[in-house]
């Protein structure tokens, strides 16, 4: 199995922006987000902010990874995060710039949620030393997380074999890999992110075969291809430490226009899950700035209408 690669997207477009009514001149876009926060206690989940939603600002230098809990609290007011591997993939191993990042997110009060892995191999390679080199280098990964406060890693179900026999050794390299983070108290999460693995029959099969509580899964509302979207997060959410609400585009109303983000969220609740939900914006049209408040925007309205 291949892992879905994260597709680059086109620049916003002005017609967009007025379509959502999200100009320059929307104050709650050009200025930091200042409104009092809805009392937490009672809400139906939390907010939190995936750092893939500003790649663009982060691969182009306009954003460094080290000021990205400050600038999520400064632009958007969301006291949450979720870290990136690939922006700071030769760090893994650096304790200072580890307990840096750390100090900064816990001087603003903002909790470090979970590292996203890419590009440390395949964990299901049929390869069996390609297979433990694999899990050997999500290693250093965990132990950062750990140091930073996360709860968790986000890795890959990677294989290239049949379904079956990519279940047994995608279940080998992440059983694995949750044995070694056990000991950390870290959970080893799973999201579906591309072949097999965006089939949640499959996926949840292949975490049940791990038998580790400390391994679960991290459901995407989108990263599902020939798959029922709402099915596939149904069958993750029974196993989830985390939830990841993608977002493309908003019509007029601030609806998302190919998720049925309130028909979602209904499915994540009845799960009893009441953790954090990751906003995680990948849209072309607006900026990514307007589309993680756009995203935080619906998923508020949300949260008062479901509490």
């Amino acid at each position: 199995m291949i892992v879905q690669q994260r597709r680059s997207f086109l620049v916003q477009s002005t017609a967009g922006l007025v379509g959502l009514g999200l100009t320059s001149h929307s104050p709650w876009l050009t200025q930091p987000a200042t409104a009092a926060p809805i009392q937490k206690e009672k809400l139906p989940f939390s907010i939190s902010l995936a750092q893939w939603s500003l790649h663009k600002m982060l691969f182009g230098g306009k954003l460094d990874n080290r000021d990205f809990a400050k600038f999520t609290k400064e632009r958007f007011g969301i006291d949450a995060i979720e870290y990136v591997n690939q922006f700071f993939k030769d760090k893994a191993k650096d304790n200072a710039y580890i307990d840096d990042l750390k100090k900064r997110a816990d001087d603003l009060g903002v909790k470090t949620l979970l590292i996203m892995i890419d590009g440390e191999g395949a964990l299901g390679d049929p390869d069996e030393a390609k297979r433990k080199k694999a899990v050997e280098n999500h290693f250093k990964w965990a132990e950062a997380a750990k140091r930073l406060g996360c709860h968790s890693i986000r890795v890959n179900a990677e294989s290239s074999k049949d379904y079956e026999e990519a279940k047994k050794l995608a279940a080998d390299g992440l059983r694995r890999l949750s044995e070694f983070a056990k000991p950390l108290d870290l959970g080893v999460i799973v999201e579906n992110h591309g072949g097999l693995s965006s089939n949640g029959k499959w996926l949840a099969e292949t975490i049940r075969a791990v038998g580790l509580d400390n391994c679960g899964t991290l459901p995407d509302f989108g990263n599902f291809y020939e798959y029922d979207r709402y099915q596939g997060v149904t069958d993750l959410m029974p196993l989830a430490k985390a939830v990841s609400a993608k977002s493309y585009d908003f019509d007029a109303q601030g609806n998302e226009t190919k998720i049925d983000f309130r028909k979602m969220l209904q499915i994540v609740l009845k799960a009893d899950y009441h953790g954090f939900v990751g906003i995680e914006y990948e849209g072309g049209r607006l900026g990514e700035e307007e589309g993680i408040l756009a995203t935080k925007k619906l998923l508020e309205t949300c949260q008062k209408e479901l509490a």
